[in-house]
């Protein structure tokens, strides 16, 4: 089994050095990638990456224009050519060293479908209202498929990738968490929910999702749910 990890990048001159090396150093139970997109970064983001890009298991694949974290996936998902995928944000709000603990329902047969389920509190949130967002979300997921999941926006999702390109999403920003969701939903797969560490970070340090995402989630939960085919 190889395991593709897909890491989106947008302006993260800070942090991108930290969280390669931390997504490299781990000590996974399979062959992994690290597939980074590039997405149209305007800082030193790509400068950093062409130096960065001497390990065997890295590559690196830029957007000449920013084109959201959706679109960035589907580049990255149409590189992988690993046997399963997890998507890696570059903000390190999410710690690589959970992965294996994804991982480890599947190698054992008893997931095909793996999600990491946050635990919110003071050091894991950066405001009340987005811990609430995305309990109206996840709520709304659960309600709308008559199903029970922990995390609808957690990054971390771990599943084929064969599973994910049969999915064809087309959202192109934050709603593919939902679209993704909402598709495996109406498929009738139901995630395996793992515990994973979180650290939120506030929007002077970057956080990029707003309240508009969590109505986009709504909406497009709604269309899978609704659609006929």
């Amino acid at each position: 089994m190889k395991l593709s990890i897909l890491m989106p990048v947008y302006n993260e001159e800070e942090r991108i050095a930290e969280a390669l090396k931390q997504a490299l150093a781990v000590e996974y139970p399979c062959e992994i990638e690290l597939v980074v997109v590039n997405d149209g970064s305007r800082d030193g983001t790509g400068a950093i990456l062409e130096g960065a890009a001497d390990d065997a298991r890295l590559r690196v694949i830029t957007h000449p224009r920013n084109a959201g974290k959706g679109a960035a996936i589907k580049t990255a998902v149409d590189s992988a050519e690993g046997d399963y995928m997890v998507i890696l944000d570059a903000d390190l709000e999410y710690d690589p060293l959970d992965i294996p603990k994804l991982l480890d329902p599947v190698l054992d047969g008893r997931a095909k479908v793996v999600y990491g389920n946050r635990t919110f509190g003071s050091h894991s949130a950066y405001s009340f209202w987005y811990v609430m967002g995305n309990k109206a979300v996840t709520t709304a997921a659960n309600v709308l498929f008559n199903s029970y999941i922990g995390d609808l926006e957690t990054c971390f999702k771990l599943l084929p990738v064969s599973l994910y390109r049969s999915l064809e999403i087309k959202s192109r920003g934050f709603g593919m968490e939902a679209e993704v969701t909402g598709k495996l939903l109406r498929r009738k797969i139901r995630p395996y929910e793992v515990p994973i560490s979180y650290r939120a970070r506030g929007r002077e340090e970057g956080k990029k999702i707003t309240w508009k995402d969590g109505v986009e989630a709504l909406w497009i939960l709604g269309r899978e749910r609704a659609r006929k085919r």
